[in-house]
């Protein structure tokens, strides 16, 4: 594994990327799992400006930093561009991607090779929890919007956020 020495070994780091308009509680058992098997996990959140989401950039990285801070080796960043290009000068050669369903399978091994071919990047799969295995931050919107009740979806501050947002505060 290539990366720079800390303390005479390897830090070993991992990027979960993601829109994350909002962080559901899918996304931080994803993350939590990660920072288990890595030193140093990035959050990296793509901008995409082409993209209206419903939170902007930084509402959703100060969102995913009180979510994940607990977890003292994960990083929060935004990022436009390429993901490898991301990893590149992170020296970050590792992907950690959550699979709901064998339809994300499709997507996500096209994505792994992809990034591969263009740099070396691995991708690791891990499956979502059950518990967690339909669920989307569109589903998390869409359902807060017909004023669903999305609070075992969503961490309590991602639900504030929602709400206020919605006007059902």
């Amino acid at each position: 594994m290539t990366g720079p020495e800390s303390e005479g070994s390897l830090v070993r780091r991992a990027v979960c990327p993601g829109s994350f308009d909002p962080i559901t509680n899918g996304h931080l058992d994803i993350i939590s799992r990660a920072s288990r098997l890595y030193d140093e996990v990035y959050v990296a959140v793509m901008i995409n400006k082409a993209k209206k989401g419903l939170f902007e950039v930084d509402e959703r990285l100060d969102l995913i930093r009180q979510v994940t801070a607990e977890y003292e080796n994960v990083r929060i960043e935004a990022f436009h561009g390429l993901l490898v290009d991301f990893c590149k000068q992170r020296d970050i050669p590792a992907i950690v991607k959550g699979l709901r369903a064998v339809s994300d399978f499709d997507y996500e091994l096209q994505m792994a090779q992809m990034n591969n071919g263009l740099s070396g990047v691995e991708t690791l799969f891990v499956p979502t929890n059950p518990t967690y295995s339909f669920l989307s931050s569109s589903l998390v919107k869409e359902v807060a919007t017909w004023g669903g009740d999305v609070s075992h979806l969503v961490p309590p501050v991602v639900l504030e956020a929602l709400n206020k947002r919605l006007r059902r505060d």
